[in-house]
């Protein structure tokens, strides 16, 4: 059971034993040892000046001023809005400006210790640090074999002990996939159960009903202990605006339930832009902020200091067919003008990842996940969800693309570091000993460095033709089919305290006997 102080200890150790090691892992790409979150060495990529920002600001008070934000099938939110001070009429809730920024400022943490039951995987989210979490969502799989099939709980365990073998990522997330071969009403127990069985790592609670997050409190109470959690984070939950300027009283019982425990929640407007919002990023932004700030100045009003992260997912429409799109330049905007709102308010920024609308993880998965993942690194998200994983515009969990994406968070992992101004960087006794008109593969530091100096990419193929076609001439999906296959073969389940196991099973054979299976 995890305790303050063992956390402190591992922390120490973690930032002792980088080193090496920590290199030799980053730049090695497949199943090697785990990588902490990522504690960027590079500037953040910034594209709008104070001005802009200052505009952008004003226009999402006047929002909250004029416009409002309907707090819809929560009667006890509208009173807490109420008692602040809010103009309240029927479910709008209107904000004076400045109102939703003072009340956030004042309370709402700048970064936070988001706890997991192995210390060693302790994340810090906020300031200059990067989290990577797994996709999120998706009803569907797809794989080589199977096709594109609904998700069973199967492969939710699937997809937690993947993210729990890939070194560079850092979350084990929350609904990597949808179960649908268990009740609607219960299908949340044996999610939060598969977390905190089958991984270490941080994880995410449930959001679907207010009783799911408070079964997701209490099931971490039995592994973390009832007063480490009271004091601690050991959750990070989703709580989506239903845009435009709207919360549901599901996301609204959901957020109370976790603000009030001290457990986080990210606070996201989902966002098609041309449907949800205007179509213009500045639009977009203004939007999101609003919605954002709102719903997170209201959990500082449910518990002051309760940790929130301001979210971000905008996505633009085929003004044709009316989908997603993803990978487009407009978005992109949107993220990188976000985050530097997120800045400036003072919270952590969640956004990004691995997006694409492609059916199957060819040449359009690939172009459009990378055309969101780096400018989430360029724009200095915090906590990155979707960053593995996602095909179909997040209808479906990858599992070819699951290891692809997480092989390209191992580059940005790479990338996120900078560079290496040691002496051993600097590489001046290389240049000595080598001179002019030889060649640097023999001498000696290239001789030493040579296992860690590159990234090496476990997916990549980067032989001859020949040898490439000897051995099957395989593409990346191929070679990340198998690759996938031999983590889950190597998957060993992180130790858990049998007692702990036990009371876990416990508590989920309890709830599930207490009503009878719903699904709908």
């Amino acid at each position: 059971m995890a305790n303050p102080a063992e956390i402190s200890g591992a922390r120490r150790r973690g930032r002792e034993s980088g080193g090496r090691e920590a290199r030799r892992a980053a730049r090695g790409g497949g199943k090697s040892a785990q990588q902490r979150f990522i504690q960027r060495k590079i500037p953040v990529y910034e594209l709008l000046g104070e001005e802009s920002l200052a505009l952008c600001e004003e226009n999402a008070d006047t929002v909250l001023q004029e416009i409002g934000i309907e707090y819809r099938d929560d009667e006890e939110a509208l009173k807490i809005w109420k008692e602040a001070g809010a103009d309240v009429d029927g479910v709008r809730v209107r904000c004076p400006k400045g109102m939703c920024r003072e009340i956030i400022q004042k309370s709402a943490p700048a970064a936070f210790t988001q706890h997991a039951r192995n210390p060693e995987r302790t994340v810090e989210i906020g300031g200059g640090n990067t989290v990577f979490a797994p996709v999120y969502g998706p009803p569907f799989i797809r794989n080589l074999e199977e096709g594109r099939r609904y998700a069973t709980i199967e492969d939710f365990r699937n997809f937690v002990k993947l993210a729990y073998m890939a070194p560079a990522i850092h979350h084990s997330g929350g609904t990597v996939c949808e179960p649908v071969d268990i009740a609607v009403n219960k299908r949340h127990l044996d999610m939060v159960y598969s977390h905190l069985r089958y991984s270490d790592k941080p994880f995410m609670g449930s959001v679907t009903a207010p009783e799911r997050a408070a079964d997701s409190v209490a099931m971490a109470k039995l592994v973390f202990g009832d007063a480490f959690v009271d004091e601690n984070t050991v959750m990070v939950s989703l709580i989506n605006a239903n845009s435009p300027l709207t919360f549901d009283g599901t996301m609204l019982g959901a957020l109370k339930v976790y603000a009030r425990a001290k457990q986080a929640v990210i606070v996201t407007p989902f966002i098609l832009a041309g449907a949800m919002a205007p179509v213009t990023p500045v639009g977009v932004m203004t939007q999101t902020l609003a919605e954002a700030m709102s719903g997170i100045a209201f959990a500082q009003l449910v518990r002051p200091g309760a940790p929130c992260i301001l979210g971000s997912f905008a996505s633009s429409i085929s003004m044709q067919s009316g989908a997603p799109t993803f990978g487009t330049p407009e978005p992109a905007l949107v993220l990188y003008g976000m985050a530097q709102l997120a800045r400036r308010l003072g919270v952590p920024f969640r956004s990004g990842g691995s997006l694409c609308g492609a059916k199957v993880p060819d040449a359009q998965a690939a172009h459009e996940s990378s055309q969101t993942l780096l400018p989430t690194v360029q724009a200095g998200v915090n906590f990155v969800l979707h960053a593995a994983g996602w095909l179909e515009g997040g209808l479906a969990s990858s599992y070819e693309k699951f290891v692809i994406d997480a092989d390209q968070l191992g580059m940005m992992q790479v990338l996120s570091a900078g560079y290496d101004l040691s002496e051993n960087g600097q590489a001046m006794d290389a240049l000595r000993e080598v001179g002019p008109g030889q060649h640097f593969l023999g001498c000696a530091h290239t001789q030493a460095n040579f296992e860690t100096a590159f990234y090496r990419s476990p997916v990549a193929d980067n032989n001859s033709f020949e040898q490439w076609e000897a051995e099957g001439a395989r593409d990346a999906a191929l070679r990340a089919n198998a690759l996938w296959k031999k983590w889950l073969s190597d998957y060993e389940a992180p130790p858990l305290d049998p007692g702990i196991d036990e009371a876990l099973q416990a508590y989920m054979a309890k709830r599930k006997e207490s009503e009878p299976d719903a699904f709908a």
